[in-house]
Formats: C-alpha cells, structure tokens, sequence
C-alpha cells in the first residue's frame, strides 16, 4: 500500500510536511501535539462544510503520535463535538494501521477505530469524514464490496471528495496485476468515469494520470515493467499521452491552486510528464510544486522519492 502521509522514509528537510501549503493546519497540529485542542476546534469551526479541506486538515492532525489520547481528552470535555469525535475517528483509524490497540479495546484496534468513526458519522449523518476514515482503513484491510460500499457512503456525501477517489484508484489499481498493460484495465475506466462526471474545474480531472501513476506501482512491483518510469513504455504509449495531455491541458486553464491537496496533484503531473519525456511541461509544475514533493508517485515502486524528485527536477530545469 502506498503510504497515506508520507511517513514511509520521511527524511526532515525533503520530503514536504503533509499539511502541505496550510499553514494554519500545521499550526493547529503543533498546538494538539501540547495537548492544546482550541486552535483545532477554531480551525475546523471555520473549514466548516469544505469536505476536501476537512478531510485533508483531520487526516493530518489524526497523524500524531499523541493525537487520538488528545482528541479523547476534547471529546470528554465536549461529549457534543462532532469536531473531536471525526478526530478521535481518524486518529483511532491511523492508530489500528501502526498496529496499535486503541484504550480498552483488548487488543482490537481495527474494531475500535470502525467503532470510533461510526460514532462520529451518527453525530454529523452529512459529513464524509468518518466514512473516509472507514475507507482509509479498508483500503489496506478490507474485502472489494466493503471498499466499494465505503466509497459509495463518501461520494454520497460529497461525490468530489478527492482523498476518497485517490485512495479507490490505488485499490482498483492492484486488481489482476498478472494482466499487465491492458488498456481497458477497470482503474483507467474509473479515473475516466470519475473526471467525466465531475464539474468543469475539478481536480479530478488529474485523476487518470494518478490512476495510470498506481497501475505503474502494481506493475513494476510484479516485476513486468522496470523498476525505473523514466525507462518504461508504460507512460508513451497512445493512451497514455492522451490522458497525460488532458490533464496538462486543464491545468493550463483551470490552476486550482486553492484546493487543500493540489500540491499531490501537480507531484502526480509532474512525474507523469518526466516520465513521458516532456521536460519543459515539467518544469512549467515544478516551479508550482516548489519544495511541496510527496513520497507518491516519485517513491514507485521502491525508490528514494527524494532522490527521484530532485533528479527529476534538475534534469527539466536544467532542460528550458
């Protein structure tokens, strides 16, 4: 499984902090890190119902080591908040996938954190947060019907929702890697299906060029394309340029530099156009992603993300 915050050989100073460009979330999460949750409750007052924006600030502040021991603190303190319940979910949900049991929960930490995001789903039915933190959890543990069903539950929710459709692409991604390079494998469907439905200036429209960076993934690891992109035809051939153009092109137009996890989308872009031999299209996205590099795509299947993002980045600077 992919790494969902970039834990996986995280080295200080390189790989970028997963609140990515949101200052005020790494604020809030150093001030929970003291066990302060009162910036988290102002801060997740004001993202309100921006679901990408919520689900992108909870995840990262669920990620510390001491963030589920907090969050059960605030929700002692306000048995009400549908805030500190959703972080007690995520947080709960990251704890079981670190194999860590939850208080009381006899070493059950899976049930414990399905437990916790039910909660939280019945104190607020119209946000897609804890089903996210359900999907998260089956993503790397769970049957194809139950994936299928909590991605239904977010997407009824807000059908946009972009974590979501990220993490359903990698899992599609890993059905029948024995298939190789089929064209009509059913991620590509899904990342088509997805951008087509979604409205004029959606980030997923980038969707198909994350679905073809996750097949790549599943293929390399199997061992039937090189462990290298840069030398796989995985990425040139028709279709490949087509999706890749497609979303080049809606980028050109649309910038959505306001969206919560746009620096994971332009990381995507801009392996994606390395890859298929377009330096100066690169280059244009690494002025944009500036110091923001994330583990995936640049880690598949097994590299140093670091080392591939910098070498990536001289080679398209250096070629405009």
């Amino acid at each position: 499984m992919p790494p969902l915050l970039g834990r996986s050989r995280r080295r200080a100073g390189q790989l970028a902090d997963p609140a990515l460009d949101d200052v005020e979330l790494a604020e809030a999460r150093t001030q929970l890190a003291q066990g302060r949750w009162v910036r988290v409750s102002a801060l997740l007052t004001a993202t309100a119902d921006d679901w990408d924006r919520r689900g992108h600030r909870l995840v990262v502040l669920a990620d510390g080591a001491g963030s589920a021991a907090w969050a059960e603190d605030w929700l002692l303190a306000e048995p009400e908040s549908a805030d500190a319940a959703a972080l007690l979910a995520c947080a709960t949900v990251l704890r079981s996938l670190r194999g860590k049991a939850g208080k009381g929960s006899g070493g059950r930490g899976e049930e414990a954190a399905k437990e916790a995001c039910r909660a939280a789903a019945r104190m607020a039915p119209s946000d897609p947060t804890p089903w996210l933190g359900l999907l998260i959890l089956a993503r790397s543990r769970g049957t194809e019907e139950e994936v299928s069903r909590l991605f239904d539950e977010v997407r009824s929710r807000h059908p946009e929702h972009h974590h979501a459709h990220h993490l359903m692409a990698a899992r599609l991604a890993e059905r029948h890697p024995e298939a190789g390079q089929d064209p009509l494998h059913e991620v590509y469907d899904f990342a088509a299906w997805a951008a087509e439905q979604a409205p004029a200036d959606s980030p997923l429209a980038v969707l198909p060029v994350v679905a073809h960076a996750e097949r790549y993934r599943v293929l390399a690891t199997a061992g039937s394309e090189p462990d290298d992109p840069a030398r796989s035809a995985h990425w040139t051939g028709r279709r490949a340029r087509q999706v890749m153009k497609a979303a080049f092109d809606w980028w050109l137009e649309w910038e959505r530099e306001d969206h919560p996890r746009n620096r994971i989308d332009l990381n995507f872009l801009a392996h994606a156009k390395v890859c298929e031999g377009r330096p100066a299209e690169a280059a244009a996205l690494f002025h944009r992603i500036g110091e923001h590099v994330t583990p995936a795509p640049w880690g598949y299947p097994d590299r140093d993300p670091y080392q591939a993002f910098t070498a990536a980045r001289g080679a398209a600077l250096g070629s405009v």
